[in-house]
């Protein structure tokens, strides 16, 4: 990072929030969520008879949209599966469903316990601050932030299902340097994820920071070297402030 820093963009989840359980309980009872609202609705259909060989609607979607870029998002999905057994639910009711669905995984999501300081010192420091994140639904990642108070802080946030395309397209990165009038030299993107944040952020020109204290796997040989590999966000603004 030899251009002085002026703004830094961080991932959302595994960077600045953190799941505390494992998720394989949490998917049963978020979809049984969904369903009470769809058989509420009047959908005389069961799970199966929508998902065929997968379990739930997060089974379905992540496995179908591993490694594309596009991000259709989950409300779109579940549409588009409904109307292909001839129903036509109002936008309303779609959006119920996906927040009683959301609203039983935002239970196992926590701040981490420096994201909150990390932010203010680097807002005190005078650096901008923006978010991008992969999701599926951007209510949902609103909501996340606001669970974790993230708010304040964020000049800017962007998420795939906002824009589109998930990381690491470089359209999602262009949006938020436009956003700052920012070059992306004097930009630096943090996250957990290599393939979206590194190189993803590498890609468009951006420095980048990998925090690993979330990543349970770290290869040998990376393609593309981080600038820098931390495991704590409050190694940051030191950081930055010495470069």
């Amino acid at each position: 990072m030899k251009t002085p820093i002026k703004l830094v963009i961080f991932d959302l989840g595994s960077t600045l929030i953190y799941e505390k359980d494992d998720w394989t309980p949490y998917f049963p009872r978020a979809d049984a969520a969904l369903w009470k609202v769809l058989h509420d609705a009047g959908v005389r259909l069961e799970p199966p008879e929508l998902y065929g060989e997968f379990d739930t609607l997060f089974n379905l979607y992540y496995v179908q949209h591993r490694n594309d870029l596009d991000e259709p998002t989950t409300a779109a999905v579940l549409d588009d599966l409904l109307q292909s057994k001839g129903y036509s639910l109002p936008d309303a009711t779609l959006r119920s469903a996906m927040r009683a669905m959301y609203a039983v995984t935002q239970s196992n999501w926590f701040p981490e316990r420096d994201a909150i300081p990390t932010l203010d010192l680097l807002r005190e420091r005078g650096f901008h601050i923006g978010l991008i994140s992969n999701a599926a639904d951007d209510e949902n990642t609103q909501a996340l932030i606001d669970k974790g108070g993230f708010r304040p802080f964020l000049e800017f946030i962007v998420s795939s299902a906002a824009f589109g395309k998930r990381k690491p397209d470089p359209g999602i990165f262009e949006v938020a340097l436009q956003h700052f009038q920012m070059p992306p030299e004097q930009a630096v993107m943090v996250g957990d994820t290599y393939e979206a944040d590194i190189v993803g952020g590498y890609g468009i020109g951006m420095n980048t920071i990998w925090i690993t204290r979330r990543v349970s796997y770290m290869p040998e040989h990376l393609p593309v070297e981080p600038d820098v590999i931390v495991t704590s966000l409050s190694e940051i603004p030191t950081l930055l402030s010495t470069r």
